[in-house]
C-alpha cells in the first residue's frame, strides 16, 4: 500500500527518494552534492540529500544502510539508523561513516542510504511496583537460545 507523502527540494539538483522494486521497504536516498565527498578512513561525514519531508503524524523515517553501501564499500549510517521525526521539518541528512582503511568517494546522484516510513506507538511510560510475569522473566542476551 502507498501512500502520499510531501517531499521539499532544497537544492533544485536534488533526487527524489525511489524504491527499487515494487515490494522494497526502502526508499533509496541519494547523494546531493556539487562533487565528490571524501571520506577518510574510519572517519564520518554529513552527506546531503538536498530534500525535506512532511512525514505524517503517527509515523517516523527510519534511515538504514543500503547493504550494498554497506557491504562492498564500508560505507554506513553513523548512527546506525537515523530516525526522522514527524515534526522535523529540516533537510535529511546522512551521517555516513567510513569503516574501511582506505579514503572512499560518494559523488553526486549517489544512493547513500534507504529511508522506511513506519507507524510509530508514542507510549505513556506508567511507573509501577510490580511488572507481569512471562515464562522468559529477566532472561536477557542470549537467554532464548540457551537449553
Amino acid at each position: 500500500m502507498k501512500q502520499n507523502l510531501n517531499i521539499k527540494k532544497l537544492d533544485p539538483n536534488a533526487t527524489i527518494p525511489t524504491y527499487g522494486t515494487d515490494f522494497s521497504a526502502g526508499a533509496d536516498l541519494y547523494a546531493c552534492t556539487d562533487g565528490n565527498i571524501h571520506i577518510k578512513s574510519h572517519d564520518t561525514v554529513f552527506v546531503h540529500t538536498g530534500i525535506a519531508m512532511e512525514i505524517p503524524e503517527g509515523y517516523a523515517g527510519l534511515v538504514f544502510a543500503r547493504s550494498g553501501l554497506a557491504c562492498k564499500k564500508g560505507l554506513a549510517p553513523a548512527n546506525k539508523v537515523g530516525v526522522i521525526d514527524s515534526d522535523y521539518r529540516g533537510e535529511i541528512i546522512v551521517a555516513l561513516h567510513n569503516h574501511t582503511n582506505n579514503e572512499l568517494f560518494i559523488g553526486n546522484g549517489e544512493r547513500i542510504a534507504q529511508l522506511v516510513i513506519t507507524p510509530c506507538i508514542m507510549a505513556n511510560f506508567i511507573e509501577v511496583d510490580e511488572l507481569n510475569e512471562t515464562v522468559r522473566g529477566e532472561g536477557g542476551f542470549g537467554s532464548t537460545g540457551e537449553k
